[in-house]
């Protein structure tokens, strides 16, 4: 099988099934990484608890819909990061999902991954080391 038959081989992102995988693969690769790893580690207690909440978060982000009510901004915010733990987890995150999937949610989730390590560090003081990203504009309505 060829490189291209491989790509064509892969789905997007359709259902809550696919975000269970998306999120799954993520967390398997981001555990193994020297640096995000310890601090998933240290952070996370449950990842039972976890993982439906995350399950919960890109179902809204890429369906518009789902039980999620969360601030994930505020979750970060008392964590030792800095850019390179930024931009090593959009890169795990974008490697994850480049090998799992393919397609217009996958860009998608790509995309919204980059805007949100983008406005995360940039609303923690933080210069952004990959400047790929639309800051996300918070509103209360």
């Amino acid at each position: 099988m060829n490189n291209s038959d491989s790509l064509n081989n892969k789905l997007d992102i359709q259902s809550g099934e696919g975000v269970q995988r998306m999120v799954n693969s993520f967390y398997s690769n981001a555990k193994k990484d020297p640096l995000l790893g310890p601090i998933f580690e240290q952070v996370i207690s449950d990842w039972q608890e976890h993982l439906p909440t995350m399950y919960q978060f890109w179902e809204r982000l890429l369906f518009g819909f789902s039980d999620y009510s969360g601030n994930p901004f505020q979750k970060h915010l008392n964590l030792s990061l800095n850019k390179e733990h930024f931009a090593i987890w959009v890169r795990i995150f974008t490697q994850t999902i480049d090998e799992n999937f393919s397609g217009q949610n996958a860009e998608e989730a790509k995309r919204l991954a980059r805007n949100i390590a983008g406005s995360f560090q940039l609303r923690m003081g933080i210069t952004p080391e990959n400047r790929d990203f639309e800051a996300i504009k918070y509103s209360r309505s």
